[in-house]
């Protein structure tokens, strides 16, 4: 096994779903290369793992053979790998994990049946832009309306001198000596089972199949330069902690023109000092005197919005006795409606007392109050 996926996330190998998930955003939230001390190499790293564990049938594949087989349970003319554990597999005194015979087993199946078996987007075009993931923390009072944001982040855009072209101003490009224009170069192999070729991206064009005569003294080529850029975002109403939001297209700009990748915004609400959210509804506590909980009364309840609602107290009110206030909540995310202001009563027992306070106390006693 090249990689030990629970490792990486710091989850035993029996970690429920929800155990994952866990370790995943707290470890890419430290790691994440947008973030002072951030680690790219190991934020992929926890990438990928977190798309293995995260996902039921590649772990059960992976926990079975040590690596993740995309779509490849059934092989060419139907032929079915379930059955077979390649992970240190013998066959006939040869191991097909052993790199010293020169063996990648892995690369031996994509030749057979012309899929790739590692997962990798090799075969893929590999200039689309990278998805950028950032953190946003927002008010509570926030989430009552449709909020803009302004983001500020450093990632890749269209080269302003060449346009994403990769090319100097006037000039064109050219097929690409290496691969003449099919952006891929032929990989002879030699196994145990005989020679074999195998395509491959082309490492002179990247797989564009063109390459400009005169790159671009901006980007060198590249299409794309990395600068600070300000994004605005919508944030709709009603979203809630720890809810990710796409933008696409907002990601890092694609090598020559190529689509841009995705920004992903994972939303932290801050807590508020009177208000708890618990899904769209708010829970509140409010002290009441003990004269209001024996004889009733109305006192004044405040709302997310700051406003302040009148709360009636019937006669004989027990501390912990909790009002719902229809409709005071946080919107839904998904549909009309709000959520619902739950306010729990706690009677305050005071500290101190005066001198007329403990005779009328006293008396109520001898009542039998």
């Amino acid at each position: 096994m090249d990689k030990n996926y629970y490792e990486i996330l710091g989850v035993n190998p029996d970690a429920s779903q929800e155990e994952i998930k866990k370790a995943y955003y707290k470890l890419a939230h430290k790691y994440h290369p947008d973030k002072e001390g951030g680690d790219e190499k190991k934020f992929k790293e926890i990438n990928e793992a977190y798309q293995v564990l995260s996902d039921k049938e590649k772990r059960a594949q992976y926990d079975r053979y040590g690596r993740v087989f995309e779509g490849a349970n059934q092989g060419a003319s139907g032929f079915d790998f379930g059955g077979f554990d390649f992970g240190g597999f013998d066959f006939g005194g040869f191991d097909f994990n052993d790199k010293g015979f020169g063996v990648d087993f892995e690369d031996i199946l994509n030749e057979f049946f012309g899929r790739d078996f590692s997962g990798s987007k090799k075969y893929r075009s590999a200039q689309k832009g990278q998805d950028i993931q950032i953190d946003l923390e927002i008010l509570l009072e926030e989430t009552l309306e449709n909020q803009k944001k302004n983001i500020n982040i450093l990632k890749y855009i269209v080269c302003p001198r060449c346009m994403g072209s990769g090319s100097e101003p006037g000039t064109q490009s050219k097929e690409c000596f290496s691969c003449r224009g099919t952006g891929q170069v032929q990989k002879i192999r030699r196994t145990i089972f005989g020679t074999f070729s195998q395509s491959a991206v082309c490492p002179e064009c990247k797989g564009e199949g063109r390459i400009p005569e005169k790159p671009c003294n901006i980007c060198k080529g590249e299409g794309r330069i990395k600068k600070e850029s300000t994004i605005e975002v919508d944030i709709p109403a009603g979203v809630d902690n720890n809810q990710v939001l796409r933008f696409k297209g907002q990601g890092d700009a694609g090598r020559k023109g190529k689509q841009a990748g995705d920004l992903y915004v994972r939303i932290f609400i801050k807590p508020h000092s009177l208000f708890e959210r618990r899904g769209d509804d708010l829970y509140l506590t409010m002290p009441i005197s003990f004269t209001q909980a024996v004889l009733g009364g109305e006192i004044e309840v405040p709302t997310i919005e700051g406003k302040k609602i009148i709360l009636k107290i019937p006669a004989g009110t027990e501390s912990g006795k909790i009002f719902r206030i229809s409709g005071k909540g946080i919107p839904h995310f998904s549909r009309i409606g709000r959520g619902d202001m739950y306010v729990e009563l706690i009677i305050n027992t005071p500290k101190k007392l005066t001198k007329e306070q403990k005779e009328l106390l006293e008396k109520l006693k001898k009542e039998g109050l």
